[in-house]
């Protein structure tokens, strides 16, 4: 990313999709068994998003460029969406499928080589997309086997918005204007991610009720 000269606003804002994904995350766990593997994946993918956003802050606020805190952000969404789609996929079908338990720990050592290599954390791009995609996958699925369309359009916008914007937002020609068409769209991307887990945790809430 080249210095950009960033409004606090600008920086201030990008904690907000941050926040309404860590949120929505944390809602899913209760629809795994007991257990913390979804509440570690809140934590890795709100670490990860934190720290770019801390990064842009800093430079707002007339601080130093902190690249190597911005480089965070791919590896930890890598290992938070890598064990989301785990515990996803767990609670699909009741156990973790050989290809997924052999797909996770591979491409992550793949990407992480490759970034070292390259001296650049953009590989780890291609395993957030990954899980990412696998993770919306499943939650799709499962909000359309309990029959809730709504929360199956939400969670599918919600990864629309992660295919559109992951990319713009690796780009290292980063102005303000775009940087601010970028923010507002995760935005409203992950506002709809928490509405559709919030909706998908409220359908199990009743079902476990009306048992």
């Amino acid at each position: 990313m080249s210095a950009v000269d960033y409004p606090v606003s600008l920086a201030v804002e990008d904690f907000v999709p941050v926040l309404l994904t860590t949120g929505g995350v944390v809602l899913l766990r209760r629809l795994v068994a007991p257990g913390w593997g979804v509440a570690v994946a809140a934590v890795l993918i709100g670490l990860g998003g934190g720290t770019k956003a801390t990064a842009k802050l800093v430079a707002a606020l007339g601080g130093p460029d902190l690249p190597w805190l911005r480089s965070l952000l791919f590896p930890l969404l890598t290992l938070g969406f890598g064990l989301l789609c785990l515990e996803l996929a767990r609670l699909r079908a009741g156990t973790v499928p050989a290809w997924l338990g052999y797909l996770v720990p591979g491409l992550t050592v793949v990407c992480a080589v490759s970034a070292v290599l390259a001296r650049d954390p953009l590989p780890m791009l291609v395993s957030t997309t990954v899980f990412a995609t696998l993770t919306g996958i499943w939650l799709i699925t499962l909000a359309r086997a309990r029959g809730d369309t709504v929360a199956a359009a939400l969670f599918g916008l919600q990864l629309l918005g992660f295919f559109v914007l992951g990319p713009l937002a690796a780009r290292p020609d980063q102005t303000v204007t775009l940087q601010w068409i970028e923010q507002l769209s995760n935005t409203a991307a992950q506002a709809a991610f928490l509405i559709a887990a919030w909706r998908l945790t409220a359908t199990a809430r009743t079902e476990e009720m009306i048992r």
